[in-house]
């Protein structure tokens, strides 16, 4: 089916301008100022509107086993969310079992994935080194177009991984042109001082955010960056959420290294305050790591997203509903991390970045959709509106209004970090590879739909 969309803003983060797009075939066929409507194709009009790429999660976890539970949302509910909040296509986490192979756990995920009303692709996590490791990811990257290897620096005892992995699994990565990830938190740390408050009786949520401070992150992205450096390959932080990691970024561009790095939408929204209410049950639900900072973090993290120093935004969507969270009922350390904001990523990236003038709409296609795409070798079947292009498209209303709620959400979490927001800017239309997915409030997404994303890789050329 042919699609005109006709008298909207389009918006890529290279420039703006009134034009019309027409969608053909699933792709971008047609962008000029005017175009005449053709027989039997569907006219949407967009007056008033702005019309961007769809937006990009490069960091979801669906359909997850963490912490003694799972995530509440699967691939169907976290997907639906994403398409109804305008985000087209998610990068997803392969976490393989103790002793699992790296082949058949990219097979479990794939199964689970299976629902997706979105497009998706994964990263998939190294949690050892072993002679099989290297000839797994080999065969994943050459073979289902893997691309991204993701590291965790704490959570020690489990998915954590020594600088000797990192050293081997950075290296080989650079070898095959493979984007690094790292979650920088210095686990050995945060168990020291998670063990030393539970010994003092430190139970509560309000310690979580003692255990994990600032500085356990910069010295963590600090080292990861060190050690890209020293071994040439590409690293990606996720969840920045503090002046030091901010500061441990700036310096290694500076340096000339390859790195790229995320900001959550929540990080820049939520200050450490959450874990200070008496109410237990709603600290509980602000348990993330790394943890919500003091405000003047904040303000850092819109300053780097803003000048680049920052390119990306994700959610880390693991939301948890109120009855697993009572497993860390005795101490906080039992408590799941993870917070779900999918659905409302853009919204509010629009509404306290572009309406406060700290982002500008070009910089808020970049952050939600451009930078990712160019990241993760999405780019330009993802992440712009141009000719070829995926017609993955959002009709974006700037003057609409709506209040995050928790009862309205289409994600399966029975609380929403947001609650009570109200928004300015608010998605009226979700287009997804031609198709119309999302409409003034309501789905129509068929499920499994979603299409799989092999990515290829940028071998280094000696």
């Amino acid at each position: 089916m042919s699609v005109l969309i006709r008298g909207g803003t389009i918006v890529n983060e290279d420039g703006s301008s009134l034009a019309d797009l027409r969608v053909r075939g699933g792709r971008i066929a047609e962008i000029a100022s005017h175009l005449a409507p053709a027989a039997s194709e569907r006219v949407i009009d967009a007056g008033g509107c702005l019309v961007m790429p769809g937006g990009i999660d490069p960091h979801t976890h669906l359909d997850y086993p963490f912490m003694a539970t799972r995530t509440a949302d699967d691939f169907l509910s976290g997907t639906s969310a994403a398409l109804a909040g305008g985000t087209t296509a998610i990068l997803d986490f392969i976490f393989p079992e103790s002793g699992q192979s790296l082949r058949d756990a990219y097979a479990e995920w794939r199964r689970r994935a299976h629902p997706s009303v979105a497009d998706y692709g994964f990263h998939i996590a190294v949690t050892r080194w072993d002679d099989q490791t290297e000839s797994e990811l080999l065969d994943l990257v050459e073979r289902e177009g893997v691309t991204s290897f993701k590291h965790f620096m704490a959570y020690k005892g489990g998915t954590m991984v020594g600088d000797d992995v990192l050293i081997k699994s950075f290296e080989f990565a650079a070898k095959l042109g493979v984007l690094c990830l790292v979650h920088a938190e210095n686990g050995d740390l945060v168990q020291y001082l998670q063990q030393k408050f539970v010994t003092e009786g430190k139970l509560g949520p309000e310690f979580h955010p003692l255990s994990r401070p600032p500085e356990v992150e910069g010295e963590a992205v600090n080292r990861a960056i060190c050690i890209a450096e020293s071994v040439g390959a590409r690293l990606y932080v996720v969840h920045n959420s503090c002046i030091p990691a901010i500061d441990a970024l700036r310096r290694g561009k500076v340096r000339g290294v390859d790195v790229t790095g995320e900001v959550l939408a929540c990080h820049l929204a939520i200050s450490d305050e959450v874990y200070r209410n008496p109410d237990w049950a709603f600290a509980a639900a602000h348990i993330m790591s790394p943890p919500f900072r003091p405000p003047e973090h904040q303000q850092a993290l819109w300053a780097a997203l803003a000048s680049g120093v920052i390119e990306t935004t994700g959610t880390d969507h693991a939301g948890f509903k109120a009855a697993d969270r009572l497993l860390g009922r005795a101490k906080f350390t039992d408590i799941p991390n993870g917070t779900g904001s999918i659905e409302d990523r853009l919204h509010v990236l629009w509404h306290l970045g572009v309406n406060s003038g700290r982002l500008t709409p070009e910089q808020f296609v970049r952050a939600t959709s451009s930078a990712a795409a160019r990241a993760f070798g999405l780019h330009p079947r993802k992440g712009v509106l141009a000719e070829g292009s995926d017609a993955d498209i959002v009709i974006w209303d700037p003057a609409g209004t709506r209040t995050i709620r928790a009862a309205d959400q289409h994600q399966r979490t029975d609380f929403n970090l947001f609650e009570g927001m109200r928004v300015r800017g608010i998605n009226r239309m979700t287009i997804s590879r031609g198709n119309v997915v999302f409409e003034e409030g309501k789905l129509c997404a068929r499920e499994g739909r979603g299409e799989y994303l092999p990515r290829s890789a940028n071998p280094r050329v000696a």
